[in-house]
């Protein structure tokens, strides 16, 4: 089997259609199919099952496929890490985070990336949760990542800042007043709850402190996006509690909490950063700067 047998299933995989993977590899549909029942007739049986509309992994497959994705990304990373090493500044780097992070630091670094380096074009592959970059990672499918630093990683790991946590209020709340407000304050108020909330040893970290604090959180609403979630904060429908740099150009108040909640951001990769990789997770701690989210008490 090749290397090119394990891009074309990728393809068919990704597009779920021989048609549009073919138009995306500039192959014919006729090549792509050759080369497809060559692979399984290597493999021992069928990888896909050809429905009328599209195409799914097999058992064979689903077994199979994870493997072939992480060769064929693999061989993708080598190529701009070797590249990289030679000097060239032309191509790609891709990029993997979280809703937050894309939001907060990213938009600052990608204009400064645009300016410096316009001939290597930034990929952003973009993931609801934390666990999700992490799994995407290790099947490979950016060079680099930025997010929560995450544990018992394998690669490399970078810590370039500290996010805080905040309480979201509306202005006229009594809360907004306070210089900072205990979990234990909060017992009888709703939450607005998001399901991108930060997660903490499998569970969500809201849950868990309340815990600790001897209650249980009475949820008002839950969302899927943490600007919604933001938005029914400042509205009144609950106390919400998110990223501070989420709040930037809105309209609510915002209250430390007490003690503060802060969580290390991370760059990691699955090898040691070199070439586009390297000088971007510099221009992330650049950007970042440990001055501006000095050690406090952490939680992953």
């Amino acid at each position: 089997m090749s290397l090119r047998q394990m891009e074309y299933l990728v393809a068919v995989v990704e597009e779920a259609s021989f048609t549009r993977a073919a138009e995306a590899l500039h192959v014919t549909q006729s090549a792509l199919s050759h080369q497809i029942k060559a692979l399984e007739r290597e493999v021992g049986g069928p990888l896909l099952e050809r429905m009328s509309r599209g195409v799914r992994l097999t058992v064979m497959g689903r077994a199979y496929f994870p493997h072939a994705e992480l060769a064929v990304r693999s061989a993708r990373q080598a190529r701009r890490a070797a590249l990289a090493a030679a000097g060239a500044e032309s191509g790609e780097l891709h990029i993997a985070t979280v809703h937050g992070q894309a939001i907060g630091v990213l938009p600052e670094v990608c204009a400064r990336w645009a300016r410096e380096h316009p001939r290597v074009r930034l990929l952003l592959h973009e993931y609801a949760t934390t666990q999700e970059l992490y799994e995407q990672m290790e099947r490979g499918v950016a060079d680099v990542a930025v997010g929560p630093r995450p544990e018992d990683w394998q690669g490399p790991v970078t810590v370039i800042g500290r996010e805080e946590m905040v309480l979201v209020v509306p202005h006229d709340d009594p809360l907004a007043a306070r210089e900072s407000v205990r979990l234990t304050d909060l017992a009888e108020r709703p939450w607005v709850r998001c399901s991108l909330e930060p997660v903490v040893d499998g569970r969500r970290w809201l849950d868990l402190q309340c815990e600790r604090a001897g209650f249980v959180p009475r949820t008002a609403v839950r969302t899927q996006h943490s600007s919604t979630a933001v938005r029914m904060a400042s509205a009144g429908v609950g106390v919400l509690l998110t990223a501070a740099h989420e709040l930037t150009g809105l309209d609510c108040a915002s209250v430390p909490t007490d003690p503060p909640w802060r969580r290390d951001i991370s760059v990691f990769s699955r090898v040691e950063l070199t070439g586009a990789a390297a000088v971007f997770s510099e221009l992330l701690r650049a950007v970042s700067g440990d001055e501006k989210n000095p050690a406090a008490g952490n939680a992953r």
